[in-house]
């Protein structure tokens, strides 16, 4: 844990535990379920429900810039801020795109080995995840010192 000082405003940062982690997971679950649904009623006067690989390459794209977006502009999708997480580089800078692209295309072999590389953060002595340490990235949680 380490306490860093931005405008007069003491901050304490620690790694996220598994708990808020899963938090953090459900919330933007939901939260992304809803901007899912809203896209396929976007798509749905061009497509007519008809599932194409144009179709699901849109969905697909929807669901990277609902968390890559968030990512990039400001280290935190709603999810994370509701459970005061934050993403940043391992030097403590803000993502790329680059670091955005390769964090969401590896979660994808996170989630495929049962989870496993999610729940890799309780073996991690820096509680990272797989797709932190491919992407180079860490979650932290950030408080407010009172």
């Amino acid at each position: 844990m380490h306490v860093t000082s931005k405008e007069t405003q003491a901050i304490i940062v620690q790694p996220v535990g598994l708990l808020r982690l899963l938090g953090v997971i459900f919330y933007d679950t939901l939260l992304l379920i809803c901007t899912l649904i809203f896209a396929a009623l976007l798509a749905y006067p061009i497509t007519h429900a008809e599932v194409t690989r144009g179709y699901q390459l849109y969905l697909f794209l929807v669901c990277f810039f609902y968390f890559a977006w968030p990512w990039v502009k400001g280290g935190q999708t709603l999810g994370m801020k509701t459970w005061h997480v934050k993403m940043e580089t391992l030097t403590g800078e803000h993502l790329t795109w680059k670091h955005a692209f390769l964090r969401f295309s590896t979660a994808f072999i996170s989630w495929g080995c049962l989870g496993l590389g999610f729940l890799w953060i309780v073996f991690d002595n820096q509680q990272r995840s797989w797709h932190d340490m491919y992407s180079e990235t860490r979650l932290i949680h950030v408080k407010k010192k009172k």
